[in-house]
């Protein structure tokens, strides 16, 4: 997400000293400065141990919010360059699944909308109103596939700016790609846009790179958005997306596989 002219980025680690999943903040003025960048853990700050993080800033109550798991969970700031100023979690939702994960936030005119996977072969989807933000409770199944994989994790919501399309991304495998639906509402029901692994919205069949190729894996990631408010705005004629891939051939254990952060910039 890009604010006050720098890109700012949650990513989850995973922690070897402590063998414990975490997340690590950074921000930078543009994409060939990321490599450099300072990681700061925010293990050990107030928001402790944040996995999946999604930051958003929410103009109603003019707070930045983290949501993240395990278990759906919320943390504001005023100060989004801050990681000291995170306050420690709440919890987002009741009345969820106990195997929820991967928790995505996005707001119309009127509701907060949550979406979530649980590694199942559905996409869940919980409501609640603008003023009642951040409190969910219940949930219902947006999406399903029989086949566990082709409806995975790693859900992202996004409004088209100057339309009103939504897009929908969820992750599939193997290896990791992206599937694609579009609604004019956030409730559905979602068409399918781009859904197949032979023709992904972003996977190793469509995305191409500048010198060899260092992944098979397009996975968990966020589109670059127009904006940084509730909306989750995103520019159709500039669209970029931050994912994570991996050598393929690595055979390190799962928690210790050596993830490095690309960007898909559509052509």
């Amino acid at each position: 997400m890009r604010y006050n002219d720098l890109y700012h980025v949650f990513a989850t680690v995973f922690d070897t000293s402590r063998n414990a999943w975490s997340a690590v903040y950074m921000n930078f003025s543009d994409f060939s400065k990321a490599a450099s960048a300072v990681q700061v853990p925010l293990a050990g700050k107030p928001v402790g141990d944040t996995v999946a993080p999604q930051v958003f800033y929410f103009r109603p109550q003019n707070k930045w919010y983290l949501i993240s798991q395990w278990g759906p969970k919320y943390s504001t700031n005023t100060d989004i360059a801050n990681p000291d100023g995170w306050t420690p979690t709440r919890s987002l939702l009741t009345g969820g699944p106990a195997n929820g994960i991967d928790y995505w936030v996005i707001c119309d005119a009127a509701n907060c909308h949550l979406f979530f996977s649980g590694d199942d072969g559905k996409l869940y989807h919980s409501r609640t109103t603008l003023a009642s933000f951040p409190n969910f409770s219940g949930y219902e199944t947006a999406m399903s596939d029989p086949v566990a994989g082709n409806l995975f994790e790693a859900s992202n919501v996004y409004k088209v700016a100057g339309t009103d399309t939504y897009l929908l991304l969820v992750e599939a495998y193997q290896p990791r790609y992206f599937r694609s639906w579009t609604s004019t509402s956030l409730d559905g029901p979602w068409t399918p846009l781009a859904d197949k692994q032979s023709a992904p919205f972003a996977g190793a069949a469509n995305v191409t790179f500048d010198g060899a190729r260092w992944s098979n894996d397009i996975s968990h990631g966020e589109m670059i958005r127009a904006g940084y408010d509730e909306t989750l705005a995103i520019d159709a004629c500039n669209m970029q997306y931050l994912y994570q891939g991996v050598d393929p051939g690595s055979t390190a254990t799962y928690e210790r596989l050596p993830y490095r952060l690309g960007l898909i910039r559509a052509h």
